[in-house]
């Protein structure tokens, strides 16, 4: 892969004249429509961790992506500055690492966006419930898993937040026309963190692009327009690897911040945790166990200078402030990384994240399993977990039957009739655009389609509102 193409500013819909007055790059023009997008603007009410928290601290989607954006971006201006200092890469000049600077931004904004609503849970519960259900619906008497082809069933059952992104951007996001928000491939590449569809998935495989689906079969033509533009082709985009890291950095800290915030971790069960034996053995290496014992000093010498300074909440001001030293480090780990493996992820033969690869591993691994045993499975969190996962099944125990039959020759009842009507019209529009002229499968895979969509696109807020209206919850 080379730079040249990799930065391609190509879109689906082709402008047709620019202004002289405006001097923006393609790229920056990118970032304009994002922030200026509802779809951007939903991420204020859609989980990160605490779902319909009253809270003000804790992080929404929308802050999470924020902060993505801009480790992404710093990712980017180390990394290469450091290839044109090197002269690692001739072809990296300051143009190159501008483009991708700002490409990295615009990524960070959108690596999110097609999450439906109550964070990484409502994933798993649409995944879970086309496992269970899917073979239970019929079309005409013939049952619907009977009429699907392999990919259509398992994009279905292996539903990915990743997949419906591109969805989104490409499509769904109707404002001109079918072609969503019409953004450049390069940055629409960089967002397809796995290159392949979901019968080509393999969650343990060593290579880290074959563990999720990247797109449906339905963004099938778009995926290899893009990629065939840039020139990746199944590769990893090389950006990729370093919205990865930035979107691990953000999560994995974040999570420790507003769990401390919310007295799910006190400074003494982090710092208790972070020397228990479960982490302070097995380290890759003499400069991971350095990395990791280091930052186990800061954190202690946090609280000594919260403590003689007074602070009402000594041990929460040492945590919080410990978080930044940690992105830093681990920002750090993952830039050397790039650089060190960058031939690699030029060829396409990198097979792993940039963080596992280097020294900051052992920290970013410990923060993500005291994430999953102190907050993710503590009570109040799968309490939570489950009231959503209801809501979820809710709409779709209602939804998909519904669609499946819209055309089945047979009036919808007129419950399914106002279910249906509640899909946002350009939605509806959009599934007839690419339905039209197709076979009735491949019809009916799309109407199935529209009812992720509908509830991808719902806020928190307006799922449990509309969860109570429509079940007489007063």
């Amino acid at each position: 892969m080379n730079w040249s193409k990799l930065l391609s500013a190509e879109r689906a819909r082709m402008h047709s004249g620019k202004s002289p007055a405006d001097r923006r790059s393609e790229f920056q023009k990118d970032y304009h429509r994002i922030i200026s997008s509802a779809s951007f603007r939903r991420l204020q009410d859609k989980t990160q961790v605490f779902a319909l928290d009253s809270s003000d601290f804790v992080r929404t989607r929308l802050t999470h992506s924020l902060e993505v954006s801009s480790f992404a971006k710093s990712l980017g201006q180390m990394v290469f500055a450091k290839l044109i200092e090197t002269g690692a890469d001739p072809e990296v000049n300051a143009a190159v690492k501008e483009q991708c600077c700002a490409i990295l931004e615009c990524s960070g904004l959108l690596h999110d966006i097609g999450n439906p609503p109550f964070g990484h849970f409502g994933e798993d519960s649409i995944r879970s419930w086309f496992e269970v259900n899917l073979g239970k619906q019929t079309f005409r008497g013939t049952p619907v898993t009977d009429m699907l082809n392999e990919q259509m069933i398992n994009d279905l059952t292996h539903f990915e937040g990743n997949a419906q992104a591109l969805r989104l951007l490409t499509k769904l996001h109707f404002l001109i026309d079918e072609n969503g928000m019409n953004l450049t491939f390069a940055l629409l590449n960089t967002l397809i963190k796995y290159p392949v569809s979901s019968c080509e998935t393999d969650k343990k495989s060593p290579d880290i692009k074959l563990h999720k689906m990247g797109y449906y079969l339905a963004e099938k033509d778009i995926f290899r327009r893009i990629t065939e533009s840039t020139g990746a082709g199944g590769c990893r985009y090389p950006l990729t690897f370093l919205l990865e890291a930035a979107d691990d950095i953000a999560y994995k800290t974040a999570d420790i911040e507003d769990a401390a915030k919310k007295n799910f971790i006190s400074y003494n069960t982090l710092l208790a945790d972070l020397k228990s034996e479960e982490f302070i053995s097995g380290f890759n290496g003499e400069e991971d166990a350095r990395t990791y014992h280091g930052l186990i000093d800061v954190l202690e010498d946090k609280l000594d200078k919260a403590e003689n300074r007074c602070l009402g909440d000594p041990g929460l001001n040492a945590v919080q402030n410990w978080v930044v030293s940690v992105q830093t480090a681990v920002l750090c780990g993952a830039a050397d990384s790039f650089i060190e493996h960058y031939r690699e992820i030029m060829d396409g033969t990198f097979t792993k994240d940039l963080i596992s690869a280097s020294p900051a591993n052992a920290i970013a691994e410990a923060l993500g399993r005291i994430a999953l045993e102190r907050v993710f499975r503590s009570r109040t969190i799968m309490m939570s977990e489950l009231t959503e996962g209801h809501m979820i099944n809710f709409f779709l125990e209602r939804l998909v039957p519904a669609a499946i039959a819209l055309e089945s020759g047979v009036p919808l009842d007129p419950v399914s009739d106002r279910l249906m009507l509640m899909i946002s019209g350009n939605y509806r529009r959009i599934y007839e655009h690419y339905a039209e002229g197709k076979d009735e499968a491949y019809r009916l895979y799309l109407r199935i389609l529209l009812v992720t969509d509908f509830v991808c696109g719902m806020t928190d807020s307006y799922a449990k509102r509309t969860y109570q209206e429509l079940s007489g919850i007063v």
